[in-house]
């Protein structure tokens, strides 16, 4: 399935962050989305997700079953990693699984992914920041979605878990999911296009 953003413009607080953007994205495709601070990367990926209201244009589907929403197709990792500090990492992960609507199915290969097999049982209260982090990407494995939003997604995350990181976008698009990414760091991910908010640059 494909996505299209069409002339969508966001509003926040008053001020016009961004109008008139539009691109498109072929299953296997990435978006890379960069900007300085206040852009409105976040809100981006946020409306995509369905959680904030566009201003102006429309987003689009194209391949799915009629009775698909976006926001259903979505997999959103914003900057709060959300986990439940006195659950334990297993315990989040079924949490999340059960609440996206994909029942306690994939959980291990959810803890195998960025390699928290061994912490199960640990409350997430005592995962480090970059730990806290795998955890919060792991959620894309536990309840599988064709569309991965993720906002800096490696935030906190040392040189062996980016390259997880890179690992699982990779294997996400060759097998035909879609990713909208933003993010600071150079990802060795092959993006198809380059967004650049603050100069509404498509690349």
């Amino acid at each position: 399935m494909g996505l299209a953003a069409h002339e969508i413009s966001c509003q926040r607080g008053g001020r016009v962050l961004f109008t008139g953007l539009s691109f498109a994205l072929a299953p296997g495709e990435a978006l890379l989305v960069t900007g300085p601070n206040g852009a409105g990367k976040t809100s981006l990926l946020r409306q995509i997700a369905g959680l904030l209201p566009l201003e102006a244009g429309r987003l689009s589907l194209s391949g799915a079953s009629p009775e698909d929403s976006l926001p259903e197709l979505c997999h959103y990792v914003g900057h709060a990693n959300a986990a439940k500090t006195a659950l334990s990492v297993s315990e989040n992960l079924a949490f999340w699984a059960e609440f996206l609507g994909d029942g306690h199915g994939r959980l291990q290969d959810a803890l195998k992914s960025f390699g928290l097999s061994s912490l199960a049982s640990l409350p997430a209260g005592l995962l480090s920041a970059g730990q806290k982090r795998k955890l919060a990407l792991s959620r894309l494995f536990a309840a599988p979605r064709p569309i991965w939003l993720l906002d800096e997604p490696s935030v906190s995350l040392d040189v062996s878990s980016v390259k997880l990181l890179d690992a699982a976008i990779r294997d996400h698009l060759a097998a035909g999911g879609i990713a909208v990414i933003a993010s600071h760091v150079a990802l060795k991910t092959k993006f198809a296009r380059k967004l650049t908010l603050g100069l509404e640059r498509v690349s």
